[in-house]
């Protein structure tokens, strides 16, 4: 698998709020957290808090500046931006977690202070 390709359909998908395409990367018993949120289990389940939380926003757009892949785990570093529904913007480091199973991610980690996207 060309993991930098892989990388970029999956934030693709989370930059365009296509929870539909992004849970195709997921195995059907995926767990998934969202900085402090209680983690959601089922590729179901995940599409269903993806999209709430993209719903909730106006947009995101990731800049991945560093990529580290081991033993089936990969990590990417970056700087995410969140657009607010009222167009302001939030920008963050980020750093994201995913335990593959094959080529779909099993464990998604997303490691972010997003404390001040609400504000």
């Amino acid at each position: 698998m060309d993991m930098q390709s892989f990388l970029k359909s999956v934030m693709g998908s989370v930059d365009a709020k296509d929870a539909e395409k992004f849970v195709t990367h997921l195995t059907d018993d995926a767990t998934f957290r969202f900085a402090n949120m209680e983690p959601v289990k089922g590729k179901e389940n995940v599409k269903q808090a993806v999209a709430g939380f993209f719903g909730s926003i106006d947009g995101l757009k990731h800049n991945i500046l560093e990529t580290l892949e081991q033993n089936g785990t990969v990590v990417c570093r970056g700087e995410v931006t969140y657009t607010r529904k009222d167009k302001s913007r939030l920008t963050v480091p980020f750093a994201n977690f995913l335990k593959l199973n094959g080529e779909k991610v099993k464990e998604y980690l997303i490691y972010v202070d997003a404390s001040q996207l609400y504000a």
